[in-house]
């Protein structure tokens, strides 16, 4: 009898694992230690307590609803072929990408690894500009690495460009 009341109704299992996050960054946020002088007006654990409490509120809406008969409807507006194969090329260059750039932030610094990333996931998604792509790249970086160290105070590493940024 529940299973069947359970069939087409598998909105039930998104609502558990919201469910489960909440109550996981809760338990999280309980465990955060800080003393007074760390602390500042709020706190850390006000913004992760926020959170898991919005967990556990859409949980419970989304139980609500389907309870009462709602569902969710698929997407009909998005034009892609479901029977079209994957495409390995794209989705292999692109983790090459990734594991170039983790091999290389701390050597070469950011600047440098950040452009090879910025340069080569334009590459893997089909951008083909030679000039234009690897000049773009190498803005985003240097642009990055001045944001994260000035703007937030965020130090990335500089690599071999140590002295000249």
């Amino acid at each position: 009898m529940i299973l069947r009341w359970l069939r087409g109704r598998s909105e039930l299992g998104v609502a558990v694992l919201l469910l489960g996050f909440g109550v996981l960054v809760l338990w999280d946020a309980a465990h955060i230690s800080t003393n007074f002088t760390q602390r500042g007006p709020i706190g850390p654990t006000v913004v992760p307590i926020l959170i898991g409490v919005l967990l556990l509120a859409c949980a419970a809406l989304l139980v609500y609803d389907v309870v009462r008969g709602g569902h969710g409807t698929s997407e009909t507006g998005e034009d892609v072929d479901t029977g079209a194969r994957s495409d390995w090329r794209t989705i292999l260059i692109l983790v090459a990408t990734i594991l170039v750039t983790i091999a290389l932030v701390e050597r070469a610094g950011w600047v440098i690894a950040g452009g090879l990333l910025f340069w080569g996931s334009s590459y893997a998604l089909g951008s083909r500009h030679f000039v234009r792509d690897p000049l773009v790249a190498a803005v985003l970086a240097v642009l990055s690495f001045y944001l994260f160290d000035v703007g937030l105070g965020i130090d990335l590493p500089a690599g071999i460009l140590q002295g000249i940024l």
